[in-house]
């Protein structure tokens, strides 16, 4: 699940020094479980997840999709399919659609994910709208800071920064210990106007939000430190981890551009496959302003967080 603060604080310096090797590395080929064995507990209590069922069960899945959908062009391998199968508890029939879903919400908004690749959102990156801070909170969840007030409506299209949220999510949810532990979303609404509530990027965006289960705080930084204590903020959120750095995520999801190319620019991985109505985003309800309308990208966005 995602927790998220939001407030409304501080500038950022975009020339502070970045920490090196922060972050984890794409998963290795093979399947290697790389969870602490504090967190393979973690994971079998919350999770339903057992160490000793574990490839099993990635098989069991496995050989579902390639039973029930054999030309639905996914990924097969364990850690890929491990992300839906603790998504949904070890759920067979429920990662399955999930794994469904993924790719139809891709289908079905080809706007966000045609041709998706960081160096298609590098303007995004390079504003400032998001980052992600080089240290994890005490539980051990990376912080993703938002901040859309960074964004104005003559920048470029706001769709632009959904397809960066995309990525970095994507990148966020490699690691296993992210499937596990979470993320926490810091939202800082500092700079948010009316040019902002009166383009339609904000519906968006409150929609993303809904699909994300924010849980917002006031403009108190007290309230926010009783959730994410000093040590891991930036000194722009009352914090002593040294001056927001914009950089250092920025670099990564760049660095990733072939990972994502394989991933993202590949031909339609729905090719063939007829879907049951159930397991569809319709993009025509999403240009409604109906409460339910995104529910579909509620599989795009998946959450293991």
């Amino acid at each position: 699940m995602a927790e998220s603060i939001g407030l409304r604080s501080g500038s950022v310096n975009p020339t502070a020094a970045a920490e090196p090797k922060w972050f984890p590395g794409p998963p290795p080929a093979v399947y290697t479980c790389t969870l602490s064995p504090e967190l393979v507990a973690k994971a079998r209590e919350e999770l339903q997840e057992k160490p000793e069922w574990r490839l099993r069960d990635v098989q069991a899945l496995r050989d579902m999709i390639q039973k029930e959908q054999p030309n639905l062009r996914t990924r097969l391998d364990d850690a890929f399919l491990l992300r839906f199968l603790r998504a949904r508890k070890f759920d067979y029939d429920r990662a399955l659609q999930l794994l469904v879903n993924y790719h139809a919400g891709h289908k079905a908004w080809p706007e966000v994910f045609q041709d998706l690749k960081p160096s298609m959102v590098k303007h995004v990156l390079d504003l400032g709208f998001l980052t992600v801070l080089p240290r994890p909170d005490p539980n051990g969840r990376y912080i993703l800071c938002l901040r859309p007030g960074k964004w104005k409506p003559n920048d470029y299209p706001f769709v632009d920064n959904v397809r960066a949220l995309y990525l970095t999510l994507e990148k966020l949810i490699q690691p296993e210990e992210t499937q596990v532990n979470g993320i926490v979303i810091l939202a800082d609404y500092t700079g948010v106007g009316m040019s902002q509530a009166s383009n339609p990027g904000p519906f968006l965006a409150k929609k993303v939000v809904s699909i994300l289960q924010y849980m917002l705080h006031s403009s108190d930084l007290r309230s926010l430190h009783q959730n994410i204590p000093r040590s891991v903020l930036p000194e722009e959120y009352g914090g002593t981890a040294g001056q927001l750095d914009m950089r250092a995520w920025s670099r990564l999801l760049l660095d990733s551009e072939e990972e994502f190319i394989v991933e993202f620019c590949q031909p339609d991985p729905l090719e063939g496959v007829v879907l049951p109505e159930s397991m569809l985003f319709h993009g025509e309800e999403a240009s409604g302003q109906d409460e339910d309308a995104f529910r579909g990208l509620r599989s795009p966005l998946y959450s293991c967080y």
